[in-house]
């Protein structure tokens, strides 16, 4: 259970939610782990001839200490050295397993002079260790099928470091494979001199990467509300100068003094028998010794008593946010029952008051943009309890005195019946929903889980018995006992005001505190209570009348097409118990567009915020309280798209909700102002990192400067009005032709006689047309000179990409398979010597991106992130290795070593609901796409040597690459 989702409201979230999760979710949901500085590798490190000392006992599980019963499918044990192990079979998706090793250490346990080198250690993962040699375990695991970063990947944390391995097999060599890396992982390293010096570059690249304006504004938060604490000391990526110049022996000691049998988890989830796991774990971990005596656990600090108090962080680039925040001392006590049923009453009653602000946001003139409200146990360290908002930039005095006006009126009021009685409907819902697909829960999302309840201290325990204790807890809760609950919530440290702001306003803190000061002299009233609201649209007219049915059977897939031009494609499954995803695509999307001008099409969200005729979308969410049901909507290359995602039981609600959308939409100038806003409190952040300009400019750049595809400037977002708004999306959602997909655990029946009483039952549509856009849409030529823009961020950060024109998915299938594996190989060569061997980048990319939707259209694209005097060397190094392509045949064994990831990727997304709507969509007009999915694992077993020779032949030329780099303001 482990308590309510009590956090940021929609989808624009103040900066503290970005680096740390504000929101107590359950473990079975998240993996909780604070500033997670993800993969460069998976780390290993050294062998040292020292003495091994006496075990030291590890932590109990938290079961053996707790009146809650952890899940009976996870056979937990300890071996005689104090490494703790859990292994769980489960078969979603089969044939498939997860690893995940967890140490008990992280950058607090680092010595002043270390800081950064636990995450450093994690880097050295594929440098070397007793039993395989540097440069061999990315080898290892791809041959096995494991991409780099997607299928190994590992972080470290202010108080973790994690392993991970996603196998695609579970025959017993790819298992054995994954235990021995993570045994090697454990004190085998060799930690070479001259390989930990090749990736300081590597580091310091990840730094760059990582320093933005969210960034730095979520750590000055933090540090405010801890401060003097030793978490504000240990930020996991460290110091510069420490990277740049430790030796290595400071690597070795932390790792010799932390990397030891009791502070390590091993988890083994998957397809796997579980006694055969437990009998080789014990054979490959049990000689595992620790060396040295084990260190004192770090001091944390004292959390300071602070009272009344009002700071600004000033975050050139950033946006503006105003937070209230309070807190109160670490509460280390073991987690039973009583102790949930305590962060429940009290996340129960900050659900209510996150409701509320939300409500404030949707409405006409509101006060800020979005606004949040959350509570966790930060980091051992404290219990944060908050209340945030998003702003304009001049209106924080309003988002400040709107916040803490609410916040005062539940404290002073509390809550009404009824408010609670909707969280606990809305709560029972997801735990009812996550109860009953428990049977398919996915392998990773167990041991992810599983390693997260570990890092956490909780007992993991069962999706039932989650939704058995919450039955039990709010059964007896009373109004009174969650009003208790909030005044010690609000109590402790505090309140403290903190702006966030890309420039301080004039006075200062003593501004923020006068602001502050003046809205709590305001007094506050009683809440109106908001009346109840039906549903209104469960009745669209006479249900339509099917004129084509056919089977297909190979894929198991059902096309109908209903007398009014709605077509529907039904593919039943068992992956997700309880699972159905619905995709609905409106005509051409962006093809349907003038390209003559710019258009509102990023106002996309405000179609949904906007609600229906009937009712706005705070009084959607309300009516359909007792449904497991959702909608969001897009603009596409060929379709404008509404998707939703539901429960069996609810799908013709969810039907329901999408057709309310099409046939009556609302259009609120306010929904409209709010999207509006939120991109213009925004847009500085893409300017403050070369990462972000890229993001902003590149699907404009690689379509020509095509303003159906280019992010509009802070003119033309200024520009825009609510009527633009509605003209745009209008006619297009209104009258355009209709597709509907449904996957998941439905019957055809079911899904026909659903679709027909909503979709079918709406007049008639047009025909889906086909594109015949060939011309219109171009990748840009080659250049003689790269395209050139320039980022405000930091003068020692640059990026550069170099892109080609290749063609569409539908029209060269074997093309398209052949691409995939040529730009792997290309990336793999650029990882091996860019990244590794000179140290020159953390982020190095190769994608392929063939339309599916405009005939002729596509690309490949290699991406970097780097210092700007490496651009020049990226650029050489691109044409050396696609001379090298041209030149000669790839071997065997780099030919495998980059089409078995594709091959054991495509399986696992074959599992997934997801992969068959993404597929499955506009096939009824063109088989083609039935054709790629029967295809694609055959077709990359087909690619040879050969193929790619002939492949990079034809697309990756000088004559043929485009170029666009980003620098910083002061270097162009």
């Amino acid at each position: 259970m482990r308590n309510a989702t009590c956090g940021i409201v929609e989808s624009t979230p103040s900066t503290l939610f970005l680096l740390i999760t504000w929101t107590r979710m359950s473990h079975k949901q998240m993996e909780c782990s604070t500033a997670r500085w993800f993969l460069a590798a998976v780390c290993l490190a050294a062998n040292f001839a020292l003495p091994a000392y006496a075990d030291t006992p590890s932590e109990p599980w938290p079961q053996t200490q707790s009146d809650l019963q952890a899940e009976t499918g996870v056979h937990f044990g300890t071996l005689a050295n104090g490494m703790r192990f859990a292994i769980m079979r489960n078969v979603t998706p089969p044939g498939q397993a997860a690893i995940r090793f967890r140490i008990g250490a992280g950058s607090l346990e680092e010595n002043d002079n270390q800081q950064g080198l636990a995450h450093f250690l994690e880097h050295m993962a594929f440098k070397g260790s007793t039993h395989v040699a540097e440069g061999e375990m990315i080898r290892i695991l791809q041959r096995k099928g494991l991409a780099f970063g997607p299928d190994t990947n590992a972080h470290t944390s202010y108080d973790e470091t994690v392993y991970a391995l996603d196998l695609p097999e579970v025959d017993a060599d790819t298992v054995s494979t994954g235990l021995m890396l993570m045994r090697e992982t454990a004190s085998e390293l060799t930690l070479d001199a001259g390989a930990f010096d090749r990736e300081r570059g590597v580091i310091l690249s990840e730094e760059r990467l990582r320093d933005t304006p969210q960034s730095r504004a979520a750590l000055g938060i933090m540090n405010s509300l801890l401060a003097g604490q030793r978490a504000t000391m240990r930020v996991p990526i460290g110091k510069a100068d420490i990277i740049s110049n430790a030796p290595v022996d400071l690597v070795r000691d932390y790792y010799r003094a932390n990397y030891r049998p009791d502070r390590a988890t091993l988890i083994v989830v998957g397809d796997i028998d579980p006694a055969a796991m437990e009998t080789e774990i014990r054979q490959r971990f049990g000689d595992w010794k620790a060396v040295g005596p084990a260190p004192a656990k770090p001091d944390l600090g004292t959390l300071a008593a602070k009272g009344e108090s009002a700071e600004v962080i000033t975050v050139p680039g950033g946006m503006t946010s105003i937070q209230v925040a309070w807190t109160r001392p670490y509460d280390a006590a073991p987690d039973t029952s009583a102790r949930r049923r305590a962060e429940l009453i009290e996340d129960l009653g900050l659900l209510v008051l996150k409701r509320r602000v939300s409500a404030i946001a949707s409405k006409a003139d509101a006060p800020f943009i979005s606004a949040g409200v959350g509570s966790q146990d930060l980091l051992d360290s404290a219990h944060v309890v908050l209340v945030s908002a998003n702003s304009e930039a001049d209106k924080w005095q309003a988002a400040l005195t709107a916040i803490d006006q609410e916040q005062r009126r539940i404290q002073k009021f509390g809550v009404e019946k009824a408010e609670i009685d909707r969280e606990i409907r809305e709560y029972r819902l997801a735990l009812q929903a996550a109860a009953d697909g428990a049977a398919t829960r996915a392998t990773t999302d167990i041991a992810s889980a599983l390693a997260g309840s570990v890092d956490d201290d909780q007992v993991f325990t069962s999706p039932a018995e989650d939704l058995s204790l919450f039955e039990t807890i709010t059964k007896g809760v009373t109004m009174a006992e969650v009003n208790q609950a909030l005044q010690r919530a609000f109590s402790g440290n505090g309140p403290q005001v903190v702006l966030q702001t890309p420039q301080s306003p004039q006075g200062g803190a003593d501004t923020v505190r006068q602001v502050y000061d003046a809205s709590n002299a305001i007094d506050v009233s009683a809440p109106s209570g908001a009346a109840d609201v039906a549903w209104p649209y469960t009745h669209f007219g006479e249900p339509g009348a099917v004129v084509e049915r056919r089977a297909v059977e190979d894929l198991g897939l059902t096309m109908v097409r209903f007398s009014n031009g709605v077509r529907l494609t039904v593919k039943p499954t068992k992956l997700r118990a309880n699972e159905v995803l619905v995709r609905e695509d409106i005509g051409r999307g962006r093809l349907d567009l003038p390209r003559d001008r710019s258009l509102a099409t990023w106002a996309s969200p405000a179609v949904v915020l906007s609600g229906v005729k009937a009712m706005d979308y705070e009084d959607i969410q309300k009516a359909l309280t007792a449904n497991i049901v959702g909608v969001d909507f897009s603009v596409g290359d060929s379709s404008f798209r509404f998707d939703g995602r539901t429960r069996t039981e609810d799908l013709a609600t969810q039907l329901q909700l999408m057709t309310a959308y099409t046939s009556d939409p609302a259009y609120r100038p306010e929904a409209f102002k709010r999207v509006q806003q939120a991109y213009l409190s925004g847009l500085d952040q893409y300017d403050a990192s070369p990462g972000g300009v890229v993001s902003r400019a590149f699907a404009g750049l690689v379509h020509s400067g095509d303003p159906r595809w280019t992010f509009p400037d802070r003119a033309q977002l200024s520009a825009a009005k609510p009527d633009d708004f509605e003209a745009l999306f209008r006619p297009m959602v209104s009258n355009g032709p209709i597709d509907i997909t449904i996957v998941g655990d439905v019957t055809v029946d079911d899904a026909i006689g659903l679709t027909a009483e909503t979709f079918g039952a709406l007049p008639p549509r047009p025909e889906t047309a086909s594109s015949t856009d060939r011309d219109e849409v171009r990748f840009p030529a080659t250049t003689v000179k790269p395209v050139l823009q320039a980022h405000s961020g930091r003068a020692d950060n640059a990026a550069a990409v170099v892109g080609a024109p290749i063609g569409d998915l539908l029209s060269d299938l074997p093309r398209s398979f052949t691409a995939n594996v040529a730009v792997q190989i290309f990336q793999n060569r650029l990882i091996d010597q860019f990244r590794i061997a000179e140290g020159a980048s953390y982020a190095v990319q190769g994608d392929v991106d063939l339309s599916r939707e405009v005939p002729g259209y596509g690309y490949a694209y290699f991406y970097v992130e780097t210092g700007p005097e490496k651009v020049a060397r990226f650029y050489a190094l691109v044409d050396e290795i696609a001379n090298d392509l041209r030149s000669q045949e790839v071997s065997p064994d780099e030919l495998a070593r980059a089409r078995e990831p594709i091959i054991e990727t495509l399986k696992h997304q074959q599992q997934s609901n997801e992969y068959w709507l993404s597929y499955l969509h506009h096939a009824q007009t063109d088989s083609r796409r039935l054709d790629r999915i029967r295809d694609s694992l055959g077709g990359y077993d087909k690619v040879t040597a050969g193929d790619i020779r002939a492949f990079s032949t034809a697309y990756f030329g000088p004559e043929k690459f485009w170029k666009f780099e980003v620098l910083p303001a002061a270097v162009r």
